[in-house]
């Protein structure tokens, strides 16, 4: 099978279209003929080698945390599932590939309403989103800036606050501003003059803060007087040794089936911001480095 791959760290052209097996599924686990892939900033960090690999990885490596296909075979154990089953879910690597094999409880039924690409985009942004907003506990009354609102997770995160009675303030860049106040957000610029807007924009100060940035917008966030167990950090390491809230929870197929019920509602909107087919992945990859994008970018594995 095809499967996007990299064997040294560096930048998209590390990227490569290998064959390799086809793999098996064990007992609890299920097989999936994988339609699309979607792939996000933990990907970029990953290849470029400034995100250290979990114990027990090693190179090379297929990319992409997130999926959506139909279910191709079943391993030993497994209910509620049926070969043919459209599905998304979530694997922390693997995704750009033809096939993969994940285990059954981080998967869910793809509803009729959304295309595979849409689906895709929920297997791990929105659940990380939701997962952070569950984390600070955001709900009616609180003030929540987003750092990166247009971006797959600040998206997310963003209608999801929204969901739970919160005001939201979303930075992002000076084309990104429409598309931040069209999903519920007051819109405002990020840069010089930051602080002030956001102060004239919440005369009473912010009450909880998702970083989904870093550097520059992770410092401005600790000038703000809120208290650091409702800060979370997405897009900078220093959130550990800064005491930040730490985004926990689980991220499997119950909470995925939530979501994607919620956007088939209409209540959640899944951006693609653009599909390339699988033997682009290196352009893909350029794109999701030129940042300042909405939504998330989908990879075409069929």
């Amino acid at each position: 099978m095809r499967a996007a791959r990299f064997a040294a760290f560096g930048g998209p052209e590390v990227l490569a279209i290998e064959d390799i097996p086809v793999p098996e599924p064990a007992s609890g686990e299920v097989r999936i003929k994988v339609e699309t892939a979607a792939i996000q900033p933990f990907d970029r960090r990953v290849r470029s080698g400034t995100l250290p690999l979990p114990p027990g990885v090693a190179l090379p490596i297929t990319t992409s945390n997130e999926f959506s296909g139909r279910i191709d075979a079943l391993g030993g154990g497994v209910t509620g599932f049926s070969v043919g089953d459209p599905v998304a879910g979530r694997r922390l690597f693997g995704c750009a590939a033809e096939y993969l094999v994940v285990p059954a409880s981080d998967i869910a039924l793809k509803p009729a309403q959304l295309s595979f690409a849409e689906a895709a985009t929920l297997g791990g942004t929105a659940q990380t989103a939701d997962a952070a907003v569950e984390a600070l506990d955001i709900g009616p009354g609180d003030v929540l800036l987003i750092h990166g609102a247009a971006g797959g997770v600040g998206t997310f995160a963003t209608q999801l606050a929204l969901l739970r009675g919160a005001t939201v303030i979303g930075t992002a860049s000076p084309a990104n501003q429409d598309y931040v106040g069209g999903i519920g957000a007051v819109p405002l610029v990020y840069g010089p003059g930051l602080a002030e807007r956001i102060s004239d924009a919440a005369p009473r100060g912010v009450t909880a803060i998702l970083d989904c940035a870093g550097g520059p917008a992770l410092d401005l966030s600790l000038t703000l007087g809120v208290p650091l167990a409702r800060i979370s950090s997405l897009g900078d390491p220093r959130g550990k040794e800064l005491g930040l809230r730490a985004v926990g929870g689980a991220r499997d197929g119950q909470r995925l089936a939530k979501l994607l019920t919620l956007s088939a509602e209409g209540r959640l909107a899944a951006t693609v911001r653009r599909i390339f087919p699988l033997h682009d992945i290196v352009e893909a990859h350029r794109e999701l480095e030129s940042g300042h994008g909405r939504g998330k970018i989908v990879v075409a594995v069929r």
